[in-house]
């Protein structure tokens, strides 16, 4: 065999199907597979990858681009990422309120800055300071007890 290839390649044939084996909470799948299947249709058109998930967490990733492999990895680990105190994350306004402002911080998403968090000077409305899809750097301040996020945006 050494006669035909003394080493192995450094890189799979970009002809090649890639194969992953992720391990997600099986209390995710449904984040993964959205309504009537629209999120994991939407990772399988972006990333060109296909996409089998057992009821146990288990989710198989087939795609024949590096790049798609990627790219479709990434989508699912923002999707069943959970949040702790303390993460930092850039993210979008994505609602103004009276009392705050709403920020998705990955895609589908979304925090509450309190407008107490929002700067260390007094502010009287979200909308002074903030507009709608605004970047915005956050941190995970809590997760009360009903599972919603409290962000700040203080340093």
């Amino acid at each position: 065999m050494d006669a035909k290839i003394s080493e192995p390649r450094p890189d799979l044939s970009p002809l090649a199907p890639r194969v992953k084996t992720l391990k997600i909470n099986p209390e995710k799948i449904g984040a993964v597979i959205g309504k009537g299947g629209e999120t994991i249709n939407k990772i399988i058109d972006e990333t060109g990858a296909q996409i089998d998930i057992e009821d146990d967490g288990s989710v198989f990733i087939t795609c024949v681009s590096a790049d798609g492999m990627d790219k479709a990895i990434k989508m699912i680990e923002e999707l069943t990422y959970e949040a702790n105190p303390g993460d930092e994350f850039d993210g979008k306004v994505s609602r103004l309120l009276e009392f705050g402002a709403m920020v998705e911080y990955l895609p589908g998403r979304e925090g509450l800055v309190h407008v107490s968090e929002i700067s260390s000077e007094r502010i009287r409305r979200p909308s002074d300071v903030l507009k709608l899809g605004q970047s915005v750097h956050i941190r995970v301040k809590n997760i009360d007890e009903y599972g919603r996020i409290n962000l700040t945006m203080k340093k």
